[in-house]
């Protein structure tokens, strides 16, 4: 979905505008969430997880973030600190936890729920924010801004919480 999400925003705009960009966008990045979501629920509930899928779901998750972040800060609705925090921590944890992994301790890095949380604010932030117009009352552009620096928050501290759960791993091995 992400070269058909990035092409969105190349169309021209006498063919698709504004309005629809924002839509169609918001749209499809919803979907993209959502299924993902319910891929990992059906996967996890029905005992249909593989090592494949456990590798491949996170890195689409991250591309697909990445994406749309580079498109906010290129439509100037997010600012680029804030993408590069996002992205950046996406990019450490990922590397640390792969590091982890090699070192049979990856389950020290699991997935927490702050870094679920984190999740959940950044999708809906991003939503809000490639969607920006009003919904009545509700600024969406308002609220997904402040969404987003709550997300950012959020992906320091996570990153923070699971440098401190990898340290005692980190600290043996650099002694050995």
């Amino acid at each position: 979905m992400i070269p058909v999400f990035i092409g969105i925003f190349y169309v021209s705009d006498a063919t698709l505008s504004l309005h629809h960009k924002h839509l169609f966008s918001a749209l499809l990045f919803a979907f993209a969430a959502i299924t993902d979501w319910l891929d990992g629920y059906l996967a996890r509930s029905l005992n249909q997880t593989s090592a494949f899928g456990a590798f491949l779901d996170p890195v689409a998750d991250k591309l697909m973030v990445a994406a749309a972040l580079i498109v906010l800060v290129n439509l100037t609705y997010v600012d680029a600190l804030i993408a590069f925090i996002i992205i950046g921590r996406e990019i450490a944890i990922s590397a640390l936890r792969e590091w982890m992994a090699q070192l049979g301790s990856s389950k020290s890095v699991a997935v927490s729920m702050i870094g679920k949380l984190k999740t959940t604010f950044q999708m809906i932030a991003i939503l809000l924010l490639l969607y920006h117009e009003p919904l009545g009352a509700f600024q969406t552009h308002v609220i997904g801004t402040v969404l987003i620096y709550f997300a950012a928050l959020l992906t320091l501290w996570s990153m923070v919480y699971y440098l401190m759960l990898a340290m005692p791993q980190i600290t043996q091995k650099t002694r050995e």
